[in-house]
């Protein structure tokens, strides 16, 4: 725990510089978080364009999709904040640069997220938690003490599943070193596909964002529980309860994955 203590103290710190950093341009900071909100709310104006033409996909209305896009939305853009710099670390390998990471006390993956730390990535939550917060006052849910917390776990859960995705991804850079398109393809990718419902999709890839890949658990499942929809391939309802082991798992995965590929890093030589 003491450990734990001393490398969140150093994250702290680490993170405070950036912004520190960050802020002496301000006009920049300001943009940069604007496009970033502008970029975010273009995959919800292509949900408003798509329901412009019908009522309902899949059984499901636009506020309800629109309940899908925020926390699935909300959930990538933290994650995005936080965990998301992570895919830089093919860069330092290239370079024979994440050697520096190996020489200092801290994690590795600590020391990239915190370093290359950029708070004006927060743009891209502002638009989803609106749309979220608007999309639960116009859905028609039947409010119990399980749907109180689901929303809030859900959302965290679906941190730490995107989290876990970026680093999995990430560490393929160690054996591979071009793997960008890769790991976008799972995060950017999945993010768009995680503001629908899977119910759209052919049967093998449902099965693959449910089991494989558990994209499904990031907005689908809870959501669909929140409004008592019915699963595809009738899954169990109580499933979407199951986010934050499947958080837990794949953060246990991830983790165990980027050791080994620390551990099989042996720099460029140079």
């Amino acid at each position: 725990m003491a450990d734990v203590a001393d490398d969140l103290q150093v994250y702290r710190r680490l993170v405070g510089a950036r912004i520190r950093s960050d802020w002496q341009y301000r006009t920049s900071f300001v943009l940069f978080l604007l496009s970033q909100s502008v970029v975010a709310g273009l995959d919800l104006a292509v949900i408003v364009v798509l329901f412009s033409r019908v009522n309902a996909i899949a059984g499901w209305s636009v506020t309800e999709v629109a309940l899908l896009y925020g926390v699935a939305g909300l959930s990538f853009g933290i994650a995005d904040l936080l965990v998301s710099q992570v895919e830089i670390a093919s860069q330092h390998i290239k370079a024979g640069t994440f050697d520096l990471f190996l020489l200092r006390p801290v994690g590795a993956l600590l020391q990239l997220c915190a370093m290359e730390f950029a708070l004006r990535r927060v743009g891209r939550s502002v638009q989803p938690a609106i749309v979220l917060v608007v999309a639960l006052a116009n859905a028609h849910i039947n409010w119990t003490p399980d749907k109180v917390a689901l929303l809030p776990i859900a959302v965290i859960s679906s941190v730490f599943i995107w989290g876990s995705i970026w680093v999995l991804t990430s560490s393929l850079s160690f054996w591979t070193i071009e793997t960008q398109e890769v790991s976008n393809s799972f995060t950017y990718g999945g993010q768009t596909l995680s503001h629908y419902p899977i119910d759209v999709l052919g049967t093998w890839l449902r099965h693959f964002v449910v089991f494989v890949v558990p994209l499904a658990f990031t907005s689908y499942l809870p959501v669909a529980y929140l409004l008592d929809k019915p699963r595809s391939f009738d899954l169990p309802r109580g499933l979407a309860l199951a986010s934050p082991v499947v958080a837990a798992v794949l953060v246990l995965a991830a983790c165990a994955v980027w050791r080994l590929a620390v551990r099989h890093y042996r720099s460029t030589g140079s």
